[in-house]
């Protein structure tokens, strides 16, 4: 049986280029892709600062789970990438910040590079709907 999906778009110009959408909704369940420290503009926000940049990745991401009728208290899972992960404490209390009461499943992974050299850190989340449409 096909579920009915719903895409949920961030107006980035890269969506369409590489074709993902910035979440999907299927059902109640709802996962967010990679998401970058990017400022309205396309740029990088915070440049040289893991603390802000993942405080903004949270923000794109929160926006992304709401347009699709989600919540951050449903997150089930986290992953945060960095660039540096001994700067992963940074990330870290950005993520409590977000999600302390929370306390979704969450994986620190430290890889080589992003797209963009400036991105320090870049998060998905999963998570369920308030309810099923």
């Amino acid at each position: 049986m096909k579920m009915p999906r719903q895409p949920v778009s961030s107006g980035s110009p890269l969506e369409p280029e590489i074709g993902f959408s910035r979440a999907v909704r299927v059902g109640p369940y709802l996962a967010v892709a990679g998401t970058a420290p990017i400022g309205p503009d396309g740029r990088a926000l915070h440049p040289g600062n893991v603390y802000e940049q993942t405080k903004a990745c949270f923000s794109i991401a929160k926006k992304a789970i709401e347009d699709a009728g989600g919540c951050l208290e449903n997150a089930i899972r986290t992953r945060v990438m960095l660039v540096d992960i001994e700067q992963w404490r940074d990330a870290a209390k950005a993520h409590g910040e977000v999600f302390g009461p929370v306390r979704p499943a969450c994986t620190f992974v430290g890889v080589r590079r992003f797209i963009d050299p400036e991105w320090l850190v870049e998060i998905e989340v999963d998570c369920f709907a308030d309810s099923p449409e």
